[in-house]
């Protein structure tokens, strides 16, 4: 079982599952709601893309629906589930231990795993490391784990055997952060990165100790406070993955993402992801976006 500190409600995931098991994706439009998040898009600086999908109705809203988005670090969800199906096959084990060098652990890179263990050469389960990648965004575990289950292509390789084809896994972090334009090669458009959420919740993809493992997980993630989470009532359960690639020298952000599932306040659920690309936004202003589109979502759905 996860570490106490990873633990969600048990009733929240019993009911998120059931709720899910009878959902499809449906393409009908909540004509309010779009009006919203066209007003507070449509001066935005850059590309931004926005798959919302009301669990229960369904209802799905897409703006730039099937625009090619870098996904910087929300490419470590769809990882965490090519290695927990892994897990699932009896060729990986949560309970393993992985031993990390220090050439595991790249300087230049965000890695609180290296914060802390300065000395390197220790043992870690791979629970804690996928824990960690996905909790704190740890770049030097996503890439132990993508050595571990057999690189990008392998990744990006089960994610389009699902039926998931407009994603595309091709780089890791360390060949990213090499070149600013890398990390365009690593895709997705935000109707397929709101297609695996739900085929996630749904249960076809892992098993269900894998599920609420990683439930579990994405509920307790660290980063991205201030994007879907930002303007939701506090103590709201949010499950999700974030991405950003800061600027370049010219002031541009390629990437300021966040991909989740959100709970009501009536119990019901709805998924959401918005990317936001190439804008010369202030980072606090590129949050905002995400997270006024978030709020927009929650009140329109919270009264259903």
């Amino acid at each position: 079982m996860p570490d106490s500190k990873y633990e969600i409600n048990r009733n929240y995931i019993a009911a998120i599952l059931i709720v899910f098991s009878l959902s499809a994706i449906s393409f009908g439009q909540t004509g309010t709601l779009r009006k919203k998040i066209n007003s507070i898009i449509e001066h935005a600086d850059g590309k931004i893309g926005v798959a919302v999908i009301n669990m229960e109705k369904p209802d799905t809203i897409l703006f730039n629906g099937n625009g090619h988005f870098p996904m910087q670090s929300v490419f470590k969800f769809p990882l965490a589930l090519a290695v927990l199906k892994d897990v699932d096959r009896g060729i990986l084990s949560l309970e393993q231990k992985i031993h990390i060098t220090k050439g595991d652990l790249l300087p230049n890179t965000w890695s609180p795993l290296r914060e802390k263990h300065p000395d390197s050469n220790f043992d870690i389960t791979l629970r804690d490391l996928l824990t960690i990648t996905v909790t704190e965004s740890d770049n030097n575990g996503c890439d132990i784990l993508l050595r571990i289950v057999g690189g990008p292509a392998k990744v990006n390789q089960f994610v389009h055997s699902l039926g998931i084809k407009d994603i595309e896994i091709v780089v890791n972090e360390e060949e990213m952060h090499k070149d600013w334009m890398i990390q365009y090669k690593n895709w997705s458009s935000p109707a397929a990165m709101a297609m695996l959420l739900s085929k996630f919740a749904k249960d076809s993809i892992i098993s269900a100790a894998g599920r609420n493992f990683l439930l579990n997980v994405m509920a307790a993630t660290k980063t991205g406070t201030k994007m879907i989470k930002g303007l939701l009532p506090a103590g709201t359960i949010v499950v999700h993955k974030t991405g950003t690639s800061g600027e370049n020298k010219d002031g541009i952000a390629a990437a300021t993402n966040d991909a989740g599932i959100v709970t009501l306040p009536n119990g019901r659920h709805f998924i959401i992801v918005i990317f936001v690309s190439d804008s010369r936004e202030h980072e606090d202003a590129r949050y905002n976006i995400i997270a006024k589109i978030s709020r927009a979502a929650w009140d329109e759905f919270k009264i259903d």
